[in-house]
């Protein structure tokens, strides 16, 4: 297994520290606080191991406070509901001793009823594409320190652009974008665990959406950028070992906010999942 997404399920492995209280290690990916998606996959993880023969369909999370990347985060999960079909799970992350994030989870029996998904958007397909992983080096040289650390560390997931933009020109941008992605390596066949790892990876590309009409400002190193809030559904069965289509659309930003909403697909053009997300954005005094 490579050894990137080795070290990110060790991440979602978390230390039962006593009944419903689990503790998760941090990883410092580049950005100036720990990655949200670490937290949601480590709260999707803490909760799961909570519920026994069913599987999570909905979460809905908020981010309250900074995560420190050099500290573990203690994950406290409250049994709320074990019902006939369906059980609940309401997670607070702590770190130093204040609440940094709180999450309700969903979970249901597996059931059959009725069936139908909007279509998947007409792109080329991922082989078809270059590797988006990383930008190019003449693109990297020309961007703020701080962004470059960023995008220059090594990632599990491998990414492909439809429709790549260089941000660093400004002018009316696109309100929505395609992204091919999946795990660098094969995954065990588990779906509690791609779905954990799908709320990991969700957390990439969607706030920065609704930057694109502005024309660059997301690796202009102007911006200051965080999430608010962050839901996800679970539709259909799942491997992110397998690829998926993000596809991202922003339809508004007001206020100091931006909203973006995702559908996730398969190769086959079913539809996995939906995410959607409300973020901080906000100009720099003096920018």
């Amino acid at each position: 297994m490579d050894q990137r997404i080795a070290d990110l399920l060790r991440l979602l492995e978390l230390e039962q520290l006593e009944v419903n209280l689990f503790r998760g290690e941090s990883r410092d990916i580049g950005s100036p606080q720990v990655f949200g998606g670490q937290v949601l996959g480590q709260a999707l993880s803490a909760a799961s191991a909570t519920v026994e023969g069913r599987i999570v369909h909905s979460l809905h999370a908020y981010f309250l406070r900074r995560g420190d990347c050099n500290a573990p985060i203690v994950y406290q999960v409250d049994r709320s509901l074990d019902g006939h079909s369906f059980s609940n799970r309401r997670v607070v992350a702590i770190q130093h001793g204040a609440p940094i994030f709180n999450m309700a989870a969903s979970f249901q029996i597996v059931e059959q009823g009725f069936d139908h998904q909007i279509q998947m958007p007409q792109v080329p397909r991922p082989e078809t594409l270059l590797d988006s992983s990383r930008p190019p080096p003449e693109l990297l040289e020309r961007l703020p320190q701080r962004v470059r650390r960023f995008l220059e560390q090594p990632r599990p997931f491998e990414f492909r652009i439809v429709r790549p933009l260089d941000d660093l020109h400004p002018g009316a941008g696109h309100l929505s974008r395609e992204v091919w992605f999946r795990a660098v390596s094969r995954l065990p066949d588990e779906e509690k665990l791609h779905r954990s790892l799908l709320a990991y990876v969700s957390d990439y590309f969607l706030l920065d959406t609704a930057t694109l009409p502005h024309g660059g400002a997301s690796l202009s190193g102007t911006l200051v950028m965080a999430s608010i809030d962050h839901a996800m559904w679970f539709h259909r069965p799942l491997r992110v070992d397998d690829w998926l289509l993000y596809a991202v659309e922003s339809p508004s930003a007001s206020g100091a906010r931006g909203f973006a909403r995702a559908g996730v697909f398969g190769l086959d053009g079913r539809l996995v999942a939906s995410t959607a997300q409300e973020g901080l954005v906000r100009t720099k005094k003096g920018s």
